[in-house]
């Protein structure tokens, strides 16, 4: 009786081990772990330069840009602050007694040569894995490319081409409200107009350091379809550490129907008449930035 147990019990043991593997291969594997969901918190940008030149000539050059943003599951929200200050001292001298004897006394005149500012808000709520709707609002001033102050409030849908953790393309479609008051007022225009719009954002991580992007704006009056804008802006960005970036960029700013400027007249004889007349100025205009970017 003994023995008919011990040969029993070792029987369910190799039956336990021969068929345990068997049960674990045809088991279906564990599902793996959900991705964790990315913290649903607001993020800042902050881009700062500034130049100081002092000595035979002084200017001084103040550059500021911004970027509050927060992204939700399904949603985006993001606001865009920025502007540009330079002022510029001329020094003239004048000598004063005999060529052997004198003194010499020196005149600054000090004037703003730069200055432009903007604000800017826009919302995105995606409507499936490739198109969104959006909505925005805003604001710019550069009084020395006339304008006195801008309101815009624009909406429409974008594609998204590309959202990969290297490369992100999307383009945007929309119509826009423009309020425009320039400095120089223009009889022949109005300042309020209403437009459509075609921009977009190219964002590219060539390695963990380096990042560039391309942004792209263009916006044209439905009212007087010569009158076009477009902004577009190429950076180039190089972290230091998670804190800290280098950052350069170039933007053009074109306007095809530019502001006027009012100039003062001379006659045929470089005489002056005391009179003043208006012109357009230039259609574009370039501002190139290298400055330091903080990251929060």
């Amino acid at each position: 009786m003994r023995r008919n147990l011990v040969v029993l019990a070792f029987a369910l043991l190799v039956n336990a081990a021969v068929s345990s593997p068997l049960r674990a291969q045809d088991a279906p594997p564990p599902a793996p772990a959900p991705e964790p969901a990315p913290p649903e918190k607001w993020f800042d940008t902050a881009d700062f330069s500034f130049v100081y030149t002092a000595g035979n000539s002084q200017t001084s050059t103040l550059g500021f840009k911004n970027k509050l943003w927060r992204k939700w599951t399904s949603s985006r929200f993001e606001m865009n602050a920025g502007g540009v200050r330079q002022n510029s001292t001329t020094i003239s001298r004048i000598a004063i007694g005999t060529p052997t004897d004198f003194v010499v006394e020196k005149d600054e005149d000090s004037e703003l040569t730069a200055e432009a500012y903007y604000l800017n808000g826009r919302y995105d709520q995606d409507l499936s894995e490739d198109w969104f709707w959006f909505a925005g609002v805003g604001w710019d001033r550069n009084t020395f490319a006339g304008i006195s102050n801008r309101y815009t409030a624009f909406g429409g849908v974008g594609t998204i081409w590309v959202n990969e953790p290297e490369i992100k393309f999307r383009t945007d479609y929309g119509l826009t409200f423009t309020k425009q008051n320039d400095v120089v007022v223009n009889p022949d225009t109005d300042d309020n107009f209403f437009g459509a719009r075609f921009s977009w954002l190219y964002w590219h991580k060539f390695t963990e350091s380096t990042i560039y992007g391309n942004d792209l704006v263009v916006d044209e009056n439905l009212d007087e379809t010569s009158d076009f804008r477009i902004d577009m802006t190429n950076w180039v960005s190089v972290n230091i550490n998670k804190t800290l970036a280098l950052k350069v960029s170039l933007q053009w700013l074109y306007d095809n129907r530019p502001s006027l400027v009012e100039v003062d007249l001379f006659d045929a004889t470089f005489a002056p008449t005391g009179q003043t007349v208006t012109t357009e100025l230039d259609s574009l205009d370039t501002i190139f930035t290298a400055s330091l970017v903080v990251n929060f």
